[in-house]
């Protein structure tokens, strides 16, 4: 089953400010609270809506250092992605872990309080990451668009 308008309608008003109360996101969307509360149910259980989330400043919190990883893989073991990302996953710096089709195969988002933290990070818990064939790191210098707003 599609979303429809009215759907539609919800999930543009929660995008656009998704700290707003059921009762400010039904009179927004020309809806009653109660229809309000129960599209949103149905489009949770659908998957559509997977919940709401903290965005934290890092950098208000004095990690000012990020870093997005490229790794390809040596993928002569059939469990190197697997192995991989399991360790990857326990790296607590590692915010974000992406695969890829190509050549790139991993990326890591990283961050770090200082440049001297970041390479005690990637000296003791990056580079000891199995199955790496290559590493490719660019540093982040400044977010330029972020959210996933799309015209619903």
């Amino acid at each position: 089953m599609q979303a429809d308008d009215t759907d539609r309608r919800l999930l543009r008003h929660m995008l656009a400010d998704p700290e707003q109360t059921i009762a400010a996101l039904a009179a927004r969307a020309g809806v009653t609270e109660a229809t309000c509360a129960r599209r949103l149910a149905r489009l949770r259980e659908r998957g559509i809506l997977k919940g709401q989330h903290a965005v934290i400043d890092w950098r208000a919190l004095g990690w000012a250092v990020e870093v997005s990883l490229r790794f390809t893989l040596d993928k002569t073991n059939p469990r190197a992605f697997d192995e991989f990302i399991e360790a990857a996953r326990r790296v607590p710096e590692v915010l974000e872990i992406q695969t890829f089709l190509g050549r790139v195969d991993v990326r890591l988002n990283v961050i770090a309080r200082d440049m001297a933290h970041y390479q005690q990070i990637y000296r003791e818990r990056i580079l000891t990451l199995p199955h790496i064939a290559d590493i490719e790191a660019l540093m982040h210098v400044a977010r330029i668009k972020s959210g996933a707003v799309l015209p619903i």
